[in-house]
């Protein structure tokens, strides 16, 4: 799979009275102390060599710098939005980017970041727009296509993640996960010619390793077909006690086959070897809920929730548990998270709408409801698998490649 890199921008039109040579290297160690004091030009080249190194808090104050004095820099602002992503604060490099964005709305490494901003958080339906930018200004630009393409799949857009990732097949059609991703999606988009291809392919290049043996147990898994899902998930498990996921997805198919004890080991089995796995504490929050084991179904899903707060599946069955225990504002703040994330949710309506009841809100109660009715009429059967057993996670498609 494509290497998912951050873009930083290079900044050569700073309007600078620059000093001569030798001034330039005797203000150099100076401008850390007082960067306002620097040369802007000076500033941002400091700034990138110390962004190469990887010492964030120097690159953070030479762009400061260089916005002290220049506050029209855009590649200062860019640059600012990769540092605070390489930290992982979220909302100040969304801050910076679109701040770079209205400066220069036509670099297309600006929106590319802003949709990875958004991809790194799980929002995927807020990727979109950014990703669908970039790929409409820069066509061949694999990484911004390749995600999109990811969104599209996740957010179960599946015609769309066809059509955006069947052009790379050239240079992708060696690589198991997108093999995998555009053979499911060709299957949900009734393109059987396309779904054989990519899953024929799939069994060529994933030859018997442990990788192939996950992803093909993901794919029965996806059809149902869950004896079959367990056996290639126990082969990838025995060539590869260590496989992060391989264990989660034991997990899903021994849910699916409503045997909770054995779920319930796999989850734990995978979180051994990936701690940090949000949709490990989420299944094991929701068989706690099955189980009325209300304390631990609660400090699962809030663990899952501390990894990954936009997890809309952990939101809405944290709503439903405090439905249960009669803490109705609770439950309906719950409840609208995980509508504003994925508004075409048949259970989230349906809860939301159970809720509002209690709460006396009856007009707003019977909106929902109306809207529960709308969408059961629009597609029963999907609908109705959905309540029962909701979609499929996939977090080992969501894992950047290294």
């Amino acid at each position: 799979m494509t290497a998912i890199t951050l873009v930083t921008l290079a900044q050569p039109g700073i309007c600078s009275q620059s000093a001569p040579a030798q001034g330039r290297a005797n203000t150099s160690t100076a401008s850390r102390a007082n960067p306002q004091n620097e040369d802007p030009q000076l500033l941002f080249q400091h700034g990138e060599a110390a962004l190469k190194t990887g010492d964030l808090d120097e690159a953070e104050r030479s762009f400061r710098g260089v916005i002290a004095r220049q506050p029209g820099v855009a590649g200062a602002y860019a640059n600012l939005g990769v540092i605070y992503m390489r930290r992982r604060q979220w909302s100040p490099a969304l801050e910076m980017f679109h701040r770079a964005e209205q400066m220069a709305p036509s670099v297309a490494g600006i929106r590319l970041n802003i949709g990875l901003v958004h991809y790194r958080q799980g929002d995927y339906r807020a990727a979109i727009p950014s990703f669908e930018s970039v790929v409409r200004d820069m066509p061949d630009s694999l990484q911004a296509r390749y995600l999109l393409g990811l969104c599209y799949f996740f957010t179960e857009r599946y015609a769309d993640s066809v059509t955006t990732l069947e052009p790379i097949w050239s240079q992708e059609s060696r690589e198991l996960n997108y093999l995998y991703v555009l053979g499911i999606a060709a299957g949900k988009a009734k393109r059987g010619d396309l779904e054989q291809s990519a899953l024929a392919q799939l069994v060529k290049i994933g030859q018997n390793s442990a990788e192939f043996h996950l992803l093909m147990g993901k794919a029965h898994l996806n059809r149902e077909e869950y004896d079959d899902s367990i056996r290639e998930l126990e082969l990838a498990a025995s060539a590869d006690p260590k496989l992060p996921f391989v264990h989660f997805n034991l997990g899903m198919a021994y849910v699916r086959k409503q045997d909770l004890e054995r779920a319930k080991a796999e989850f734990q089995r995978d979180i051994a070897i990936e701690p940090d796995v949000a949709y490990d504490y989420d299944q094991l929050g929701t068989i706690a809920y099955l189980q009325q084991k209300d304390n631990e179904a609660a400090a699962q899903l809030h663990k899952a929730l501390r990894l990954d707060p936009h997890l809309v599946s952990a939101h809405y069955q944290l709503g439903r548990l405090y439905q249960r225990q009669g803490k109705f504002t609770q439950a309906l703040a719950e409840l609208d998270v995980a509508l504003k994330a994925d508004p075409e949710s048949y259970p989230v309506h349906y809860s939301r709408g159970q809720v509002l009841q209690k709460l006396g809100r009856t007009q707003d109660a019977r909106a929902e409801m109306e809207t529960v009715t709308r969408m059961l009429n629009e597609s029963r059967n999907q609908r109705q698998k959905e309540l029962e057993e909701g979609s499929l996670p996939n977090p080992e498609l969501i894992q950047e490649p290294q």
